[in-house]
C-alpha cells in the first residue's frame, strides 16, 4: 500500500508542478522576457571519474547565451561552499569569466546548499522580486515552483538535458526531491542561513 501511495504522490505532485510551471519555461532565448538578474543553480564541475559533468557545462554555455542575448544583466551564482575544498561558486565563476562574462555581472551566494535556499537568498539577500532561473528543465520547473510560492516572479531558462544513464538516475533523485520540496513549503522550511543583505547593480 505504501508503494502505492508513494507512486501516486509522486505522479501528482508532477502534474501540479509542471501545470504551474509550463508557460513560464523557455527553451530559446528569442521569446523569453528580460530579466535584470538570472539565478544560475550550481552544481558539481567533475563526476568522481574525473570527466566535466555534462549539466554544469550545459549550465554555463545557457548563462552565456541568456547574457549575450542581453536577456539578463547580471548572474547571481548560487551554490554550495560547505567546505574550504568543495566551493561551486567561486568554480562556476572562473569558468564564466573564461566565457566572457565581465566580473562586475557576476554575483556569489556561498550559501546556495539546496534549490529552495537558493531561490528564497535570491529575494531575502540579494533582493530580487524577479529572476531568470537558470538550469535544466526538471530543475527549473521545481525552482519555480518554490520561487513563486514565496513571492518571487520567476521564469527559467532551460540548459540542454544530459540523455544517458546518469540522467535516469537523476529523474528518480528528483522525484524524491519534489515530494521534499512539497513538504518543506508546507513546513515553510527556511534556508540554512541568511544574513546580511547584497545590493546586486
Amino acid at each position: 500500500m505504501s508503494v502505492v501511495f508513494l507512486s501516486s504522490a509522486i505522479v501528482i505532485t508532477n502534474k501540479i508542478i509542471e501545470k504551474n510551471t509550463d508557460e513560464k519555461i523557455y527553451n530559446s532565448t528569442k521569446n523569453i522576457p528580460h530579466n535584470k538578474v538570472g539565478l544560475l543553480l550550481g552544481t558539481i564541475k567533475y563526476l568522481k571519474d574525473g570527466r566535466i559533468n555534462a549539466y554544469y557545462a550545459y549550465r554555463i554555455t545557457a548563462t552565456k547565451e541568456l547574457f549575450e542575448a542581453n536577456k539578463i544583466d547580471f548572474i547571481l551564482v548560487s551554490g554550495d561552499n560547505g567546505t574550504k575544498k568543495y566551493d561551486e561558486p567561486t568554480t562556476i565563476q572562473k569558468d564564466l569569466l573564461e566565457a566572457g562574462i565581465p566580473t562586475s555581472s557576476i554575483f556569489l551566494d556561498y550559501a546556495g546548499f539546496r534549490t529552495l535556499d537558493s531561490v528564497v537568498r535570491s529575494k531575502e539577500i540579494f533582493g530580487q522580486d524577479s529572476v531568470t532561473i537558470i538550469s535544466q528543465k526538471f530543475h527549473n520547473e521545481r525552482a519555480i515552483y518554490i520561487a513563486n510560492k514565496k513571492g518571487i516572479d520567476a521564469i527559467g531558462y532551460n540548459a540542454r538535458d544530459v540523455k544517458s544513464y546518469a540522467n535516469t538516475k537523476i529523474q528518480i533523485r528528483e522525484s524524491f526531491a519534489r515530494l521534499k520540496m512539497m513538504l518543506d513549503l508546507l513546513l515553510n522550511i527556511q534556508p540554512k542561513f541568511l544574513g546580511e543583505k547584497i545590493e546586486i547593480k
